[in-house]
């Protein structure tokens, strides 16, 4: 006896679609004498075929050639369109080209008409069922790689290397998609220092997953460095990004909530333009802050009429900024599900976190906030850490090659 196929322990279900009636007992026959655990259900024709695989699974579908509404490989094509499950075609004794042509044309067997055994379609139906299960897992394999090479270039079109000049200021990241296996959504952000000292950020979020909202975000982040590298700052920077977003956005219900960082060492001050988005965080030896900042409209909300007032601070000589996405706050904050993080609680878990190195910092917080969360709330989240030390020495050329971004 031929051993079963690796995972199916029922019965195999067979559909048979022939319209002669002494062919369909033949194989009825056949099957009975075989040792294989089966159902089989019958149709005449290939639109009753169709309505049957559309409404029961089918492992295996046993298919003449020649229906009363489909002839030769397109009875194949017909079919295969509906099912995943295998296709042995049967053919007439003067009809052996079919055969072959059937395999061509998606089939995963032929079987000659009175030429067939018991032990034949056994074996012709296991065999069958297990090459389509390999094909099926060959494609979702393929399928992955896709999605890993896309993955990869949505994320070093949304998260770039950074570009900075000095040792003053580094850069740290983290990004998780927030469904599992899923493509990066339109969270982005980036990082430049100008030839006047001055560092440059944007975080950003496009509202909704997918596609669309990648291809947005990647946009706005090109044309924010391109911009920014070019001279443009602050509010007029934002009335372009906007256009961008207008002109770019798949749909007219997307918008982009954003934060505008421009950090300047030499003079120890922090500028920021909020559009939609949350306040960062600031960390010093005090312990961590929100900033208190003014707010704008995000992106692409009223195009046109958009208001983005500048909040301006002093820094201490050392201290990090936090800036994050709403993936990171949205999330639930105990067991009881009653209650999201927020920032509040955002802040109460920061405090408890004690390491002195930015990308361990930001790793230790995402992995206590989605052990909270339990999965239960789905967002991607992005969060950027600035660190800057005005007393650190000046590194060389080769050093500031490395700065940290993860």
């Amino acid at each position: 006896m031929t051993a079963p196929v690796a995972g199916h322990d029922a019965p195999y279900a067979v559909l048979l679609v022939e319209d002669d009636d002494g062919d369909a007992l033949l194989v009825e026959e056949l099957l009975h004498d075989t040792d294989l655990p089966h159902t089989l259900t019958r149709c005449r024709t290939a639109a009753d075929a169709r309505r049957v695989l559309a409404a029961d699974p089918v492992d295996c579908v046993l298919l003449d050639l020649h229906l009363p509404d489909a002839s030769g490989v397109d009875t194949v094509q017909a079919i295969q369109t509906d099912t995943q499950a295998a296709i042995i075609v049967l053919t007439g004794l003067d009809e052996p080209r079919a055969g072959v042509d059937a395999l061509a044309a998606g089939a995963q067997d032929y079987l000659i008409k009175g030429k067939v055994d018991p032990e034949l379609m056994q074996r012709a139906v296991r065999y069958a069922v297990q090459r389509k299960q390999a094909e099926r897992a060959n494609a979702a394999l393929q399928i992955g790689r896709l999605r890993a090479e896309e993955n990869a270039r949505l994320e070093r079109g949304l998260l770039p290397e950074p570009l900075l000049s000095s040792s003053v200021v580094t850069a740290s990241s983290r990004y998780y998609p927030g469904r599992a296996q899923a493509l990066l959504g339109g969270d982005f952000l980036d990082v430049v220092q100008t030839d006047d000292g001055q560092v440059h950020a944007i975080i950003g979020d496009v509202s909704g997953h997918g596609p669309d909202a990648a291809a947005l975000g990647v946009c706005l982040r090109i044309a924010w460095r391109a911009l920014t590298l070019g001279g443009h700052r602050d509010e007029h920077l934002l009335q372009f990004l906007e256009q961008i977003h207008i002109a770019e956005r798949a749909g007219n219900d997307l918008f982009t909530t954003c934060t505008l960082i421009t950090l300047d060492p030499a003079a120890a001050t922090l500028t920021l333009h909020l559009a939609g988005h949350h306040e960062p965080l600031l960390v010093t030896s005090d312990g961590t802050e929100e900033v208190r900042a003014a707010h704008g409209i995000a992106l692409g909300i009223a195009p046109g009429l958009g208001n983005w007032p500048a909040t301006k601070l002093a820094l201490p000589a050392r201290g990090a900024l936090i800036a994050y996405t709403d993936g990171l706050i949205e999330g639930f904050a105990d067991d009881a599900g009653a209650d999201r993080l927020g920032v509040e609680g955002l802040l109460r878990l920061i405090d408890t976190l004690h390491t002195s190195d930015p990308g361990t910092h930001l790793d230790r917080l995402i992995a206590r906030t989605r052990a909270l969360n339990a999965e239960r709330h789905t967002d991607d989240l992005a969060v950027l850490r600035l660190d800057w030390n005005t007393d650190a020495p000046r590194r060389t050329a080769q050093a500031r090659r490395s700065v940290p971004w993860s």
